[in-house]
């Protein structure tokens, strides 16, 4: 079975979103059976470990999803996410400005 990359789910999810705004049918299947929905749309297998779940949002009561729950997770990031962030794969970047001053004096040397 082909994994399904992030992308080419939400792009599915919008089809069949779609679908369901246009075709009663498509969006009765869709409410009763969110798999056999997105199965319509398309010849690749689905993650087995994964039920899909669609719901009209019409009425006064608006469902919003909540991101997934992650346990023992603190505000502040780890040594690893902030290297990620700060771009961390290179080397490290040392020097301040006095290695940015000489630059901006050649760059406006050679203007």
């Amino acid at each position: 079975m082909e994994d399904w990359t992030n992308e080419e789910l939400h792009q599915m999810l919008a089809k069949v979103t779609q679908r369901a705004t246009i075709d009663c049918e498509f969006r009765a299947l869709a409410l009763k059976d969110g798999t056999a929905a997105i199965s319509r749309m398309t010849s690749k297998p689905l993650p087995k470990n994964i039920t899909y779940k669609f719901v009209d949002n019409a009425g006064p009561t608006k469902v919003i999803p909540l991101p997934d729950f992650v346990a023992n997770r603190s505000d502040e990031l780890s040594e690893d996410e902030l290297e990620h962030v700060a771009g961390g794969d290179g080397p490290p970047i040392s020097g301040g400005w006095s290695k940015i001053a000489p630059l901006q004096k050649l760059a406006k040397q050679s203007q």
